[in-house]
């Protein structure tokens, strides 16, 4: 079955009455309205994996409805800066937004949830979460109370934990480093002396270069590398403690959202859901060969410390207590999540971890 084919039917079967067969691509064409919305992207087109989920989702939509619904995608800055991408959605300027949610977490910590927060959620344990534990009506439950409909579009896996001009040895090491760092992982790097600063992808290389900042956070190899991060800060660290699976979204003006025909609405919700899996399954393919050549060019790869990575864990979950005690929402969905992770870790590290640890130990010893 091919890709337009199996989205139509996906769309369709989950609103069709009992018994009755399923639309072909033209009937559904002619059943539906011509539908146009503009959907303002917080990345530059230059990333195209990050970029690419909003095209793709896009791709899908319009090849499942022969074009009657059709979702254009612009770059950040073109129609609205990336940052303020959700609250041109909510003020109904452009119809939806392709962003990382913790971008506005400083509206309510709540937002950040749908993304990820420090030491938060991998990226299988968000998926399964969002899509079968509950997570993506939780979190609507929320972002319905912003004008916004969320939907899942896009995941880059576990992220790197930055360049750095200088090494970091120990925590003491992170004591007054300015840091260009996205979402909640901002307030809680705060805690170990660091000075968080929030900078546009496009904005990070000339502060790194110029001085700026110290250090700066983006993704991971494959970005990094088009960034040309590590001509001006040669030091690589590992992991990103604070995303360990940063879910994207595509999020929809809700009364715009409410006045669309069921199927349309499957068919975005199933556009989406897709292209979150081409996304990692892009960077997965990506990754290693940027790696490598980040390092034949001077990247010296790190692992952070075990003091920084232990004081910041505590940070983390000093923030979130600080921040449930006055934040019924967040700690609404914050302790849902948690509870999933607890047994998400209890089953990973017996089957997945060990099968994993094992093949690494073969790549290692050249047996691969």
């Amino acid at each position: 079955m091919d890709r337009r084919s199996f989205l139509t039917k996906a769309s369709v079967g989950g609103v069709a009455a009992a018994g009755a067969s399923v639309l072909a691509a033209p009937a559904l064409a002619q059943a539906m309205p011509k539908i146009t919305w503009r959907v303002t992207s917080s990345f530059p087109k230059s990333l195209d994996t990050i970029y690419g989920a909003a095209e793709t989702m896009s791709k899908y939509i319009s090849e499942s409805t022969d074009g009657n619904l059709t979702l254009q995608v612009f770059p950040a800055g073109e129609l609205v800066p990336g940052l303020e991408a959700a609250d041109a959605v909510a003020a109904g300027t452009v119809e939806a937004c392709h962003t990382a949610p913790y971008y506005f977490w400083g509206k309510d910590p709540t937002w950040a949830l749908g993304c990820t927060v420090p030491f938060g959620p991998n990226v299988r344990q968000m998926n399964a979460w969002l899509y079968h534990g509950g997570g993506i009506d939780l979190l609507n439950e929320f972002y319905h109370k912003q004008k916004l409909h969320y939907l899942p579009c896009g995941n880059t896996g576990v992220q790197m934990g930055g360049w750095y001009r200088k090494e970091i040895n120990s925590l003491a090491d992170m004591q007054g480093l300015k840091m260009r760092i996205g979402g909640f992982a901002g307030k809680v790097i705060e805690k170990l002396g660091v000075v968080p600063q929030q900078i546009a992808g496009g904005d990070i290389y000339p502060s790194l270069e110029k001085g700026t900042i110290d250090a700066a956070e983006w993704v991971g190899p494959y970005d990094d590398e088009k960034l040309g991060f590590y001509k001006v800060a040669p030091y690589y660290y590992y992991p990103g403690w604070w995303e360990g699976g940063p879910t994207l979204a595509t999020m929809v003006n809700l009364d715009k959202w409410n006045e669309l025909p069921d199927t349309y609405k499957g068919v975005i919700s199933t556009a989406c859901e897709a292209a979150n899996a081409n996304m990692m399954a892009n960077y997965d393919y990506k990754n290693p060969a940027a790696l490598r050549s980040l390092v034949a060019n001077g990247a010296q790869l790190r692992p952070f410390p075990q003091d920084v990575l232990q004081a910041a864990f505590a940070a983390a979950q000093e923030t979130y207590a600080e921040v449930s005690a006055t934040n019924a929402e967040f700690k609404k969905i914050k302790d849902h999540q948690d509870a999933f992770l607890r047994d998400a870790y209890l089953w990973a590290q017996i089957a997945e971890y060990n099968y994993d640890t094992f093949m690494m130990v073969q790549q290692q010893a050249g047996k691969l």
